[in-house]
């Protein structure tokens, strides 16, 4: 296949996924319509395995009677899901000990129901007949931010997070940091810049934002993801970050890195910046321009802080 061939198969996935979420949130709109005046107490956007999607809201119920001594209170919530194979249907709240459970039936009676959703914290677990088989490895993925153009989105159920990333920048799952010298890679995935970010710029092509983790590690900080970095504490909004930073030089060229790991999480999540530029006064006068490090920086920000741990 040639590289034109394999770009124009690229792309059309991105359509169709971008049509599957389109189509999906639809649904889910109409569903809603269908449910008026009553309005959602929340609303979430799953992404699944296989790019699999589901969109849901959730709906709280009317108060529930007093329950008899020693049994816990019935739920009376309930939740209308959009799901990206076509089906849209309206779910009842059951009990659950951790957790919210969400059934097409009497989970009481043997095959009185065949399929359950199950909210549990950032991440969602489909049931059908008991079994997972359609819906697999869900994870909220953050609502794309005003303004931004964060609009493609990733999960994987196997590191555990999602993230949102512009249109244009190259996705590797099979990358893994090797610069900690031999037997200490460190696997994650990589969100590579578009090549017409650093046309005509001392930018390089090959800078960009990864999301790694670090299995079995007792604490989480920066300085587990860069060689003799000292860590500290940051916190921006509501989260609160171990950051490390390092810059390198050689034959004119400069490397800068970032990386912003969350303490407390085990694997241990970090999300880096790798920025690689030419010394600028290397080049012939008016060759290139100078790249807008501000920009750049608000854009790695903006991506970082649309990550989702399950």
């Amino acid at each position: 296949m040639t590289s034109s061939s394999r770009l124009s198969v690229k792309l059309r996935a991105v359509l169709i996924a971008l049509f599957c979420v389109g189509v999906v949130t639809f649904a889910l709109y109409a569903f809603q319509k269908r449910e008026a005046p009553k309005k959602p107490i929340a609303t979430a956007s799953y992404l699944c395995d296989a790019g699999k999607t589901i969109a849901a809201a959730f709906y709280k119920g009317a108060t529930a009677p007093p329950p008899a001594p020693g049994q816990p209170p019935a739920p009376t919530g309930s939740v209308a899901l959009a799901l990206s194979d076509g089906r849209v249907m309206k779910l009842a709240q059951t009990l659950s000990a951790d957790g919210s459970r969400y059934s097409n039936g009497n989970p009481s009676i043997q095959g009185g129901e065949t399929f359950v959703f199950w909210s549990k914290g950032n991440g969602a677990l489909v049931l059908e007949d008991g079994k997972e088989k359609s819906f697999i490895g869900c994870i909220v993925v953050a609502p794309e931010p005003a303004g931004s153009d964060l609009s493609l989105s990733y999960a994987t159920s196997s590191l555990g997070f999602s993230i949102r990333y512009p249109q244009g920048y190259a996705l590797d799952e099979t990358y893994r940091y090797q610069e900690l010298g031999p037997g200490k890679d460190i696997a994650g995935v990589k969100f590579t810049i578009p090549a017409t970010i650093a046309k005509g710029a001392n930018l390089a092509s090959d800078s960009y934002v990864s999301v790694e983790e670090i299995p079995h590690a007792r604490d989480c900080t920066a300085s587990l993801f860069l060689e003799r970095a000292a860590a500290r504490e940051v916190t921006a909004g509501d989260t609160t970050y171990s950051v490390a930073s390092s810059t390198g030089a050689g034959a004119g060229n400069r490397y800068e890195e970032t990386v912003y790991a969350f303490p407390g999480t085990n694997p241990c999540l970090a999300v880096r910046y790798f920025i690689h530029y030419g010394v600028i006064e290397n080049y012939p006068a008016g060759a290139v321009r100078e790249f807008d490090r501000p920009a750049l920086l608000r854009q790695f920000d903006a991506i970082r802080r649309t990550l989702v741990m399950q």
